[in-house]
């Protein structure tokens, strides 16, 4: 059975065959407007693969079939085209995924260029998929919820490593509550925490650089997907046309009721 592609396709293989510095920009002709993309050097899997498709007009009739307002609008599945009214869409796969590319100057902000793909349940090493991304449109933050977003990525992270710690001592434990001897139980909750603890003494992953910051405060994004996503681009003209898209009233999964078509995607070299 496919799997439904959501923001939140199998283990593939990919050959670039147009180069990212031959061709660092490509415009999607909506029946909304005008958008105009920049894709990144750094990212060349990703942007080799999306200028591939533009070349090939994969992406041509296709649908911006995902638009949640104040998050995204995500497109590219290869089954939006001609698609009935009201079908449930996302499930396009092209055979293959990309590896991860997650850069630390590349983020979340209103306007990034980004990759789709499964959940980390189905998907831990977080690849992409092989068709399908989504343009964020996003909402400013406050300092107070950045911060507590930052609070939240570093409990996530503990409770990881915690998870990862206790996992061997399974079996320990469960012998000591078994035979209630409770103060052996309770000094290997201690010793995992205290490891906890120092593996996390000079912590700073979770930390969301001072100009960053900025950005999500004036401009806006979507800060809790970072170092999720591969980010490979950014909107360099049409960000109004990405609110209008995203304003579209929307009906089951999200799909908008009226189409949003990308009636040509097209290189350009500036």
């Amino acid at each position: 059975m496919k799997k439904l592609l959501f923001v939140c396709l199998f283990m593939g293989v990919f050959i670039g065959l147009v180069k990212a510095d031959k061709y660092q920009y490509v415009v999607l002709e909506t029946n909304h407007g005008t958008i105009k993309l920049k894709l990144y050097e750094d990212t060349p899997i990703h942007a080799e693969n999306f200028l591939k498709l533009v070349k090939e007009k994969h992406y041509d009739g296709l649908l911006f079939h995902r638009v949640i307002e104040g998050f995204m609008i995500q497109g590219g599945s290869s089954d939006s085209r001609n698609a009935e009214k009201g079908k449930m869409l996302g499930m396009g796969d092209p055979g293959y995924t990309l590896e991860a590319e997650f850069r630390p100057g590349h983020f979340h902000e209103k306007g990034a260029l980004c990759a789709a793909r499964q959940g980390d349940q189905v998907n831990p090493e977080k690849r992409s998929s092989g068709e399908q991304f989504y343009i964020v449109q996003g909402k400013t933050y406050t300092d107070a919820e950045l911060d507590n977003l930052e609070q939240g990525r570093l409990m996530s992270a503990k409770n990881s490593l915690g998870m990862k710690l206790f996992q061997p001592k399974q079996a320990e434990m469960q012998q000591y509550m078994e035979t209630n001897q409770r103060a052996k139980a309770d000094s290997l909750i201690r010793s995992i925490q205290m490891e906890i603890e120092a593996q996390f003494k000079d912590y700073t992953a979770h930390l969301i650089p001072a100009e960053r910051r900025e950005v999500y405060k004036t401009m806006g994004g979507t800060p809790f997907l970072d170092g999720e996503y591969t980010v490979f681009g950014e909107v360099v003209e049409g960000l109004d046309v990405i609110d209008k898209i995203a304003s579209q009233k929307t009906g089951k999964n999200n799909r908008p009721e009226e189409d949003v078509i990308i009636l040509k995607a097209k290189l350009t070299k500036k």
